[in-house]
């Protein structure tokens, strides 16, 4: 990418930063931050907004800015501290879980909540509070941090934490990279003693059976299912129950190697039609040749199948993915599912890529944090301009009906109707909001545009 200078000699990149959805894509202005110190100095004479971003796995344009400034955190990743009497890991916000995993395993720690990818940055974690497998009993990433430091654009520093600051804590959980810029942070990590997980894999068939097996296992911390959303007749909603807990025998904890394996190009797009993924769906289905397995596994599959191969997203085309994610309450939780379900169905847009989970009632410290009680569904759909885009309106008009809520940090389509019925208090937010950051996602969902911003 071409190099351009600010009016303080700072050297930025010109290109195009893309989320992992691929879509949409926007010039900007890339300015690595190597140390705690290149803020807020770095950024001074600049125009167009700022927006701190990390390795870009968000899917749509949380952390993509039009025309304006991405300060790429990734080159502050350094360990500061670690306490392993509590478990209490200090890092820089740029740091990425896997490189927290491959300090922390070898010494017998483990995250205390994952996502679906172990290469997002720490800052990244606490900025969309995200979730994993175990938020029934342990709720999003940002209930497990206990304090962090936050840099606005004017240089005044903040240390926050439940106690101190504790509105700028719950401003910032969840607040999309909008409220400042995270230096560092702690972590509280939790014990194991080897690398593996004690695991089941029990086929079901209709959300009826998932939600017995989701109360059969709620003494399991790691519970997830794959469904198949393309079937329809007696195999509507079948589907994969997985459920796993760190196993309690002592084994080793060497590090993980580094993935091998890359998607070089772009598949075609006409690849993932309904009949090649209903193909795929019968397959990943049928491949547990009984209908319940017991057995160990390493947590790399369990947690992260996908990262075993570098730029996955490639499989989508040229043209990229669009992920729609939803939370429903439990009172709506049933019907609105299965009526997703349908309506994703009759599109004839297919998903291979359907994640469907429950979440608890342990609450999020963010003041926009996306999780509540009820079931979570996620899915990636390739992109197929006369049908996607109406589609996703449609999904997003029926998780509003039922009372839920899409979640921005994978969002591309949101409309601002639907944002701010789905997040009431992003008024409140917004008074937090640094006056210098903002993101594409931000001005798209409240009409908010600010063209002649200046730093």
């Amino acid at each position: 990418m071409p190099q351009s200078t600010s009016s303080d000699g700072v050297a930025a990149e010109s290109g195009t930063f893309e989320s992992w959805g691929r879509y949409p894509k926007y010039p900007a202005h890339i300015i690595p931050l190597h140390w705690q110190s290149d803020f807020p100095a770095n950024i001074a004479g600049l125009h167009n907004g700022a927006l701190p971003v990390g390795m870009g796995r968000s899917y749509g344009d949380v952390c993509l800015l039009q025309d304006g400034n991405l300060l790429l955190t990734t080159g502050m990743n350094r360990l500061l501290a670690f306490d392993p009497a509590t478990g209490i890991l200090t890092a820089e916000s740029g740091i990425t879980l896997a490189q927290i995993l491959d300090f922390a395993v070898p010494r017998g720690f483990f995250l205390p909540v994952t996502p679906g990818t172990k290469y997002v940055t720490l800052g990244g974690a606490i900025a969309n509070d995200i979730h994993g497998k175990n938020h029934e009993l342990a709720g999003s990433f940002g209930n497990h941090v206990p304090s962090f430091e936050l840099v606005r654009s004017d240089g005044t520093r903040r240390l926050c934490s439940p106690t101190e600051n504790p509105d700028w804590f719950a401003a910032t959980i969840g607040g999309m990279g909008l409220t400042g810029l995270i230096t560092w942070a702690q972590l509280r990590l939790k014990p194991i003693v080897s690398r593996l997980i004690d695991y089941e894999g029990i086929q079901f068939h209709g959300i009826d059976e998932f939600l017995a097996l989701k109360d059969q296992y709620k003494h399991v911390e790691y519970t997830v299912s794959w469904v198949d959303c393309v079937s329809t007749g007696k195999n509507f909603a079948r589907g994969i129950f997985m459920a796993g807990d760190h196993t309690l025998d002592p084994g080793p904890l060497p590090p993980t190697p580094e993935p091998k394996l890359s998607l070089p190009f772009d598949l075609p797009g006409f690849l993932l039609n309904s009949t090649t993924v209903s193909m795929f769906n019968t397959a990943f289905f049928h491949k547990q040749r009984k209908p319940h397995v017991i057995t160990k596994q390493d947590y790399e599959p369990f947690f992260y199948p996908l990262d075993k191969i570098l730029h996955w997203n490639r499989g989508y085309g040229k043209n990229g993915l669009l992920q729609f994610q939803y939370a429903i309450p439990w009172q709506h939780a049933k019907e609105g599912t299965i009526a997703i379900l349908h309506e994703i169905a009759k599109s004839g847009l297919a998903s291979f890529l359907a994640v469907l989970k429950t979440f608890g009632d342990v609450p999020s410290l963010g003041l926009m944090s996306f999780p509540l009680p009820g079931i979570m569904f996620a899915l990636d759909f390739p992109i197929k301009a006369d049908i996607s885009f109406p589609l996703m309106q449609r999904l997003g008009d029926m998780t509003r009906e039922f009372g839920g809520r899409l979640y921005s940090a994978k969002d591309a389509c949101m409309t601002p109707e639907q944002f701010q019925a789905f997040y009431p208090n992003w008024q409140q937010f917004a008074r937090y909001r640094d006056p210098a950051f903002t993101s594409s996602f931000w001005e798209r969902v409240t009409e908010n545009r600010l063209d002649t911003v200046t730093l």
